[in-house]
């Protein structure tokens, strides 16, 4: 039998489709594209945008036609399942807490899931789910639930399961990563888990996906030090001015947000920090605009993922007086693009000469091989003698657009 899985959205969305088709593979189902006629087709939807929205009923679509079964699940399905029914076509809807149950609905077979596959050189761990923050915004905690966290002990099995698959780094992903453990009992917190990692394990890196600012305390600026955390972090701000950050339930002030930034440059100069930000939220006027602006401008970041805001159905931001044209929206994102671009390339070009460490995701057509750096560079190397997965060092010699080209000087 065969299965397309589709995916869109997060990372955690991502995890979780790598671990159902992980584990089809194991009992005997052949993972095809969509153009290699599915029996089934799995569509793991999202809900983050307005766009996300018309991008699922669009895979949705695209998979009916294929003529292969069509499971839908995901945020989107989550919580607009009348309008997935209204497509046709579709043979079942999962709820996103029982995603996993598609193995078993389509494998019948009892067996325990692994949750060492992936088709990446750098496997994604679920290590939690769901999110008790009140963003104004945001849909996810309505379609995720309250925040939810792994056990410790299963944590750590699946990261000796990927370890032992000859993996060389895991991305540990959640809703809200940064709130790990305060749900367990006894309580423990995000670092305490990556101590757990470091002292049983021996993958050569770890890397955190998003956590919230108010997330990063002191044992995580020390454990950022430590060689095998990579030097990357993705700190969502959302907004640079402080009423915007009010009405979007952020419960963090721009200096606060300054603050934190400016002590983790200090503690590990080389970081790469990441930042989400949502513009043309309501009432954000040209001032409020401007002081995110410059707010960005002033700050080491190395690069932004810009959002126009998007009203989402029963949020108290959709609610919200002041409500900005797209026109608008249009021409800030152009504006914040532009900085976007260039802090990017002076952050690529402060690596120059530097000495990186990456892991090979794949070879390049002139005989260059393509792997990912610990503080988050795609880099081109000059040889392509490397498997996918191998971990080597790398000294940079240039850049080619947002690539940085350098020279193998070592394998790990």
């Amino acid at each position: 039998m065969k299965v397309s899985v589709l995916t869109l959205g997060c990372r955690v969305n991502q995890s979780e489709s790598d671990i159902i088709e992980g584990n089809l593979k194991k009992f005997g189902w052949s993972i095809v594209g969509l153009s290699e006629y599915p029996d089934y087709c799995i569509v793991n939807t999202c809900t983050v945008t307005a766009k996300s929205d018309y991008q699922s009923r669009q895979l949705i679509r695209r998979a009916v036609r294929s003529g292969a079964k069509v499971i839908v699940t995901g945020c989107y399905s989550q919580l607009r399942p009348d309008e997935i029914r209204k497509i046709g076509g579709v043979v079942d809807i999962v709820e996103n807490n029982k995603k996993l149950n598609i193995i078993k609905m389509l494998s019948n077979n009892n067996e325990s899931i692994t949750f060492s596959y992936s088709n990446k050189s750098r496997p994604y761990l679920k290590v939690q789910d769901g999110c008790n923050l009140t963003c104004t915004y945001c849909t996810v905690p309505m379609a995720r639930g309250r925040s939810r966290s792994l056990e410790i002990s299963e944590s750590l099995k699946r990261a000796k399961e990927i370890e032992a698959n000859g993996y060389k780094e895991i991305v540990l992903t959640g809703i809200n990563l940064g709130s790990y453990g305060h749900d367990l009992i006894p309580k423990v917190k995000l670092s305490d888990l990556l101590k757990i990692l470091l002292k049983e394990t021996k993958i050569s890196r770890i890397r955190l996906s998003s956590i919230e600012i108010k997330e990063v305390d002191n044992e995580i600026f020390e454990l950022l030090q430590e060689q095998r955390i990579c030097k990357h972090l993705h700190l969502p701000l959302q907004s640079g001015d402080d009423t915007i950050l009010r009405l979007m339930n952020r419960m963090y002030t721009s200096k606060e947000y300054v603050t934190t930034i400016e002590n983790i440059i200090n503690r590990v100069p080389d970081i790469a920090i990441g930042t989400d930000v949502i513009l043309g939220f309501p009432g954000e006027g040209d001032k409020e605009f401007l002081n995110t602006k410059r707010l960005l401008d002033s700050l080491p970041i190395a690069y932004m993922h810009i959002f126009p805001f998007s009203s989402r159905p029963n949020t108290l931001a959709s609610k919200m007086s002041m409500q900005n044209a797209p026109s608008v929206k249009r021409a800030r994102f152009n504006e914040l693009n532009a900085l976007n671009m260039k802090k990017k390339n002076a952050y690529i070009l402060s690596q120059i000469n530097k000495t990186l460490d990456i892991i090979i995701e794949g070879q390049c057509t002139d005989n260059t091989s393509l792997g990912t750096s610990s503080n988050y560079l795609k880099v081109k190397m000059t040889s392509n003698g490397y498997p996918k997965g191998a971990h080597v060092y790398v000294r940079v010699s240039g850049i080619e657009g947002n690539v940085v080209k350098g020279d193998s000087i070592e394998k790990l």
